[in-house]
């Protein structure tokens, strides 16, 4: 029976995604505050009459956007992707924390084509703070090659989660163009009741729906097409210092740096943690900290200690990022410097975005729709050596740090306030009980987050907002 019911829901979906992704008005009109598309109401309840309302408290909302853009990847290579679990995680890391795929029933009517394909998913999305909860859905994800270059591949939620979010029919249509690229239009529609559960600081952002619209699902796509481009070329165009002289040294550390993103952006969903709240709400989160055993291969193992905070500064979000990115400055921020200046090694740029680029120093530097990222670990020379060298650094552990900074309203916003999210994780290797050790690492990682808050504050001239 329930199999039945995700074939039914599986292709119900598909006509509806297609349908939203093939017209705009009357389904679609621009919203009058920031221009993007987003779903008539009264349109869409008539043209997709709906029978369960899944939150019926005053707090509910629907999240709907539509968007579009030219990628450097084929087609089916695109399909491919989007439908291996693992591979749907390396696209979108910054988005999507852990996906599995829970049952294939179907693979596709052809060997090798995803025509057909059906499967029931389970997938866990973070906005990259641990002040806002993640959303978790179990979706059945359908793909359909609708005519020969243009497939459509579609989600829809089939049961229902603890995470009050609920998957409206969604998806994306992938035109095959010319040189190996396509054209993307993405379609998001969601039900969620979220509000009380996402602290202040988060709630114009998630609640204008910039938070997981389609905008920063299309960009973080193209930045990742990007990449992956530059590790397919056989040469190298760009790079800084003599570090890196080699292909297989490029790619070795351009994989690293991603698995350092990857790894960054999977701590911030604290499940377990331990709050110390701050006097002022307005501004500023609190810390958050957790305290995990880590035996994963290419981690650090042993006792880690993890401690976050978000706060919200009176910049503009391109000012803050710049600021930390900067490895000139760095030592005014960086508790672990001491004072001491930066030197950068080599630099690899990871695409066509001004600033996007490895350096070592180990830094990984992202811009997508929100905002930006800066990830960092350190590793031991003979490690990076290692992966400059060609060889393989999937083994080489990393326990990355870093910053988030997004606009405070979303990218359209003109308010020029941002909002800065730090995540510090710190190996304790002590023969004490459990029960001290966190008491200990907690009391020293808390430290460490708020000393470098106080840096950065200094750093941009914002010491006086609390």
């Amino acid at each position: 029976m329930e199999r039945a019911m995700m074939y039914e829901t599986a292709a119900t979906a598909m006509d509806e995604v297609i349908r939203l992704l093939r017209t705009n008005e009357p389904l679609w009109v621009k919203s009058p505050s920031d221009g993007r598309y987003v779903i008539e109401r009264d349109s869409y309840e008539k043209t997709f009459p709906r029978a369960n309302i899944n939150f019926r408290s005053s707090g509910a909302r629907i999240e709907s956007s539509k968007d579009s853009a030219l990628v450097t990847m084929n087609a089916m290579q695109l399909v491919d992707m989007l439908l291996d679990a693992d591979k749907w995680v390396d696209l979108f890391p910054t988005i999507v924390t852990k996906a599995k795929t829970i049952q294939t029933l179907e693979r596709g009517m052809v060997r090798g084509n995803n025509n057909g394909s059906l499967q029931l998913m389970y997938e866990e999305m973070n906005v990259l703070s641990p002040f806002v909860p993640p959303r978790e859905f179990y979706i059945v994800r359908h793909c359909q090659q609708i005519e020969s270059g243009l497939w459509v591949v579609a989600d829809v939620s089939f049961k229902q989660t603890n995470s009050h979010s609920w998957k409206l029919p969604s998806g994306c249509m992938i035109q095959e163009m010319p040189n190996g690229c396509s054209k993307i239009t993405w379609v998001e529609h969601v039900e969620v009741e979220d509000k009380r559960y996402t602290h202040r600081l988060y709630r114009d952002l998630v609640g204008g729906g910039w938070a997981y619209g389609s905008e920063r699902w299309v960009i973080t796509l193209q930045r990742m097409c990007e990449r992956l481009s530059i590790l397919n070329e056989e040469i190298i165009t760009d790079f800084g210092g003599a570090g890196i002289t080699l292909v297989e040294g490029r790619n070795s550390i351009m994989k690293l740096s991603h698995r350092m993103v990857k790894s960054f952006c999977s701590i911030l969903n604290m499940s377990d943690e331990l709050d110390f709240p701050q006097v002022s709400e307005e501004t500023n989160s609190g810390v958050r900290v957790c305290v995990r055993h880590s035996m994963e291969p290419g981690q650090t193992k042993g006792m880690i200690v993890a401690a976050a905070t978000s706060l919200w500064l009176p910049l503009r979000c391109q000012t803050v990022f710049n600021s930390l990115k900067d490895e000139k400055i760095r030592h005014e921020w960086d508790v672990l410097c001491n004072g001491n200046p930066v030197n950068e090694i080599a630099n690899i740029s990871t695409g066509n975005v001004a600033g996007n680029c490895i350096s070592i120093i180990q830094e990984c530097c992202n811009s997508e729709c929100l905002g930006g990222l800066v990830v960092y670990a350190p590793i031991g020379i003979p490690a990076i050596n290692i992966a400059i060298n060609g060889e393989d650094s999937s083994n080489i552990p990393i326990l990355p740090s870093g910053f988030i900074v997004s606009a405070d309203k979303g990218v359209a916003a003109n308010s020029g306030g941002s909002l800065l999210t730090l995540a510090f994780q710190i190996l304790v290797s002590s023969p004490l009980s459990s029960k001290e050790l966190n008491i200990q690492s907690v009391a020293t990682v808390n430290t460490l987050v708020t000393s470098t808050v106080q840096r950065i504050k200094a750093l941009l001239n914002c010491s006086n907002f609390d």
